[in-house]
């Protein structure tokens, strides 16, 4: 047996009645509670069970034998098995590994396994209405006839479905059941799920694809732990390749799991998987209402849910049988939560492969430096597609230095840039100015006193958002009317906006180009799945002519017609002393880059910085990515940064600032002493004050084969700190903020 693979599911231990067992809670504690097993009760380990805590019964989850730290006649009894499939094994030895990463409590894991509490239970059945075989004489209508004609096929549907169908009112079917010409049944709450057809042809590969997909179809036919990365050019069609093993995994009866880092924004993605599989997936992320995740983890839990496409917290949900992950995009730094449990979903994906004896795909155009030297040193394998699917060109990529291509002044265009647009609608092809910044303006200050508009919760400035009449702020969502007078001052038409958002720069092309359609494409815009789908088929019928848009609109899309984009400010995210930062930079401008030209016509990049020399406009302008890897890597390896080192931060926070103070100093005294370990700070966070808690940062260095989880848990054990202090643990932080 692989000493990644697990034990049968049926091998999981039962317990009888007077048994002592540990059961696990979704709360921040540090293990199982023990409780007794009830008379005429035996559960198996896995199982679901209600029990109570404190004041309230919890639900929780039977992990293994107790450890009788608790006296007999203190024990307290199970009190149900709850309705619901056992937690798989590997999900449990899942939940116990992040928790020992993450340095977390299990029970902290365990709430984002069971984050649908609801699901614990199956679903009510409905109430429907089929037609009565065996009516009563009753008056006909119009509507009753309807009606009676949707029913003639003996299907039972709920209310809404008959009327809907019938073309009628709701109050109708009532009045027909009434009169005896419908009798009521009963139907299952949860609706059939329509399986992916692992059968249906795809579409033609190239030479180059193919051998990639069947590469990848025999890692997912051979069903044992591999780590592929799946690397290749935007248009590629690395999504197709993948799709070969999803069908291959599909046709071994097993589940499969695809993450993208913006489920609710993937409307193509989710058209190119229906039109693949004929069915759609069953999708996993926060824009679903309680019904539906409530719905989607019990298919999941009973085996049901065949594809499932979700954020990273899809990660957690209850698989029985797994048998592919895919993470697509497995740069993106959305795959990295910074909240509560900290961690990177692509990492743990690749350890809750290893733990299922599974394959895992990472897919991406421009990889992780982490991903790309476990690809050279052997540990994942490495497919490469080098070439735009259908003979498409890469597009050609310029700079603009904006020292001498100046815009005039209180404008964001260059010269440059305003003709390759003009050019470019003259043709009739669209084009996207790409800037990562929403909103209006970054900063709004006073001219007469020098007053700047900041957050009262967070150090950070409001952003204007002119289309709502707002300030806000992006960290903490606080909100305050954009104000007619300075607050400071009191004078007058004295405000200005400081620097440009989408917002702006659409001001600004509607004043340059009369005629244009515009789509503004940012996260406070497209909000909703449904809105990501209706500008997709916007831009698809060429009902728009040039989108403005941040980050969101940079993954994954395929528009032919577009075959311009200019990067606006593409210096953005240099500065800030991120350990990332021009490796961050990089991926997000090649990616925005790759939406160009991906259909039969040429596309062309324009990027405007005021640092042309700089590696990444080189290399971004050469094509010589590889080169720039290895320059990065190695920068990383001399300074043993990650992936060659080991970072842990430890984030202090609380509303008290002198408590939050005294703490950091502690643990700033107790830092380890090891050989080769080195700890920065304390030191107070960029942002100092976020959601009004006061923030300090200590950051620990290590070399790569040290186990620092060990050193940190012995560093936090022997350090003291008031319970209105929060002490976070950020393992291989992405963020330093």
């Amino acid at each position: 047996m692989s000493a990644c693979q697990l034990p049968p599911e049926n091998a999981r231990p039962r317990y009888g009645p007077g048994e002592r067992i540990a059961v696990l809670v979704p709360v921040a504690v540090a293990g199982a509670y023990d409780y007794r097993i009830p008379d005429g009760m035996t559960i198996g380990e896995g199982e679901f069970v209600s029990v109570p805590l404190g004041q309230r019964c919890a639900a929780g989850v039977v992990w293994g034998d107790g450890e009788g730290k608790i006296d007999e006649d203190k024990l307290k009894d199970i009190t149900a098995r709850l309705d619901c499939p056992p937690l798989p094994d590997v999900s449990r030895r899942f939940i116990d590994w992040l928790a020992a990463y993450t340095l977390s409590a299990p029970g902290t894991v365990l709430k984002m396994a069971i984050s649908v509490p609801a699901a614990l239970e199956p679903p009510k059945p409905l109430r429907a209405y089929a037609i009565n075989p065996d009516p009563p004489p009753f008056r006909m209508t119009p509507a009753r006839g309807r009606l009676l004609s949707v029913a003639a096929d003996g299907l039972a549907r709920t209310t809404t479905e008959l009327a809907r169908e019938a073309a009628t009112g709701t109050g109708v079917v009532g009045k027909l059941l009434d009169a005896g010409g419908l009798i009521e049944v009963q139907i299952p709450a949860a609706p059939a799920l329509a399986h992916p057809d692992p059968e249906r042809p795809g579409p033609s590969l190239s030479a180059e694809q193919a051998q990639a997909a069947k590469q990848l179809t025999a890692a997912a036919s051979a069903g044992r732990y591999s780590a592929t990365l799946l690397e290749g050019v935007p248009g590629s069609g690395k999504t197709e390749v993948y799709f070969q093993a999803v069908a291959a995994a599909l046709k071994r009866g097993r589940q499969v799991l695809v993450m993208l880092p913006e489920i609710a924004l993937s409307a193509q993605w989710l058209a190119r998987f229906l039109g693949r599989f004929g069915a759609p997936p069953v999708e996993w992320h926060s824009d679903l209402s309680p019904g539906q995740r409530r719905l989607a983890w019990r298919a999941v839990a009973e085996g049901r849910a065949k594809v499932v496409v979700g954020a990273r917290s899809a990660l957690h949900l209850p698989f029985p049988d797994l048998g592919l992950i895919v993470v697509d995009e497995e740069h993106d730094a959305s795959y990295k939560q910074e909240d509560g449990v900290i961690y990177n979903a692509r990492d743990m994906a690749v350890a809750r492969a290893c733990l299922g004896d599974i394959p895992v795909v990472l897919a991406s155009a421009t990889p992780s430096l982490e991903t790309v030297v476990n690809a050279g040193s052997g540990r994942y394998r490495q497919l490469v597609l080098a070439d735009r699917h259908a003979g498409a060109e890469m597009p050609e990529i310029d700079v603009i230095d904006m020292l001498a291509d100046k815009p005039a002044p209180g404008r964001w265009l260059s010269p440059a840039l305003e003709r390759q647009l003009k050019e470019t609608l003259a043709a009739g092809e669209q084009t996207m100015l790409f800037l990562n910044r929403r909103g209006y303006a970054p900063l709004t200050l006073c001219r007469t006193c020098g007053h700047r508009f900041q957050c009262p919760r967070c150090t950070s400035w409001l952003v204007e958002h002119r289309r709502a009449g707002q300030l806000q702020c992006h960290h903490c969502g606080f909100k305050v009317a954009s104000p007619e007078r300075c607050p400071q001052c009191e004078a007058e038409d004295s405000l200005v906006a400081c620097g440009p958002g989408v917002e702006r720069l659409a001001e600004e092309v509607a004043a340059t180009f009369s005629g244009v359609r515009v789509e503004l494409a940012a996260s406070d815009v497209i909000t909703s799945p449904r809105a990501a789908a209706n500008l997709v088929r916007r831009i698809e019928e060429h009902e728009t002519d040039l989108i403005i848009g941040t980050q969101i609109i940079a993954k994954g899309y395929h528009f032919p017609l577009l075959t311009t984009v200019g990067v606006v400010d593409a210096d953005l995210g240099l500065s800030g002393g991120d350990l990332r930062a021009t490796e961050r930079t990089y991926q997000l401008l090649y990616q925005v880059a790759g939406r160009a030209g991906r259909g039969a016509r040429p596309g062309r990049v324009l990027l405007q910085t005021y640092m042309a020399e700089h590696p990444v406009m080189v290399a971004l302008t050469s094509g010589k990515r590889a080169q720039f890897l290895e320059t990065e890597a190695r920068a990383r390896k001399v300074a043993q940064m990650p992936p060659f080192g080991r970072l842990v931060a430890l984030i202090v926070s609380g509303r008290d600032e002198g408590a939050v103070d005294e703490t950091a100093r502690t643990l700033g005294r107790t830092a380890p002493g090891h050989e080769g370990v080195q700890v920065l700070g304390p030191a107070p966070a960029p942002l100092a004050l976020l959601r009004g808690r006061h923030r300090r940062r200590l950051l620990m260095k290590a070399p790569k084969d040290i186990n620092v989880q060990v050193i940190v848990r012995h560093w936090l054990g022997r350090s003291r700190w008031p319970s209105r202090v929060r002490v976070q643990v950020d393992v291989d932080p992405y963020s330093f903020l």
